[in-house]
């Protein structure tokens, strides 16, 4: 490499960018990164636990004894606690099935020089 005027040769370190360069490497991080909102979701992380979770209360609150219910002033609190975990986490779940995340741009296909 050459030294130019002015600027210290860096090996290893590239200093001749093209717009097109830069905007390619900005269209792929967009792509990589609405493509891990998409994995990532936390409607829908967070709909499945309480769907999990809602399922085990609500088994928990249909069997419990009556001590149990007389404990909490004759609420079957773990039945009531249940359904509206379940409620919530299918409201979460029927929320990202309305309203997905956008789709990725297609990828387009790069030059051989490129890659």
């Amino acid at each position: 490499m050459t030294e130019q005027p002015g600027r210290p040769d860096h090996p290893g370190r590239h200093h001749h960018y093209t717009e097109a360069d830069i905007a390619q490497g900005v269209s792929d991080l967009e792509t990589k990164s609405a493509t891990a909102a998409r994995i990532f979701d936390l409607r829908r992380i967070i709909g499945g636990l309480f769907v999990l979770y809602g399922v085990i209360v609500t088994i928990t609150g249909i069997t419990d004894s009556q001590a149990a219910i007389d404990k909490a002033q004759g609420v079957n609190i773990n039945l009531w606690t249940g359904i509206g975990m379940l409620i919530l986490g299918i409201f979460f779940l029927v929320w990202l099935k309305l309203r997905p995340m956008p789709p990725a741009p297609p990828e387009e296909e790069v030059p051989e020089e490129r890659r």
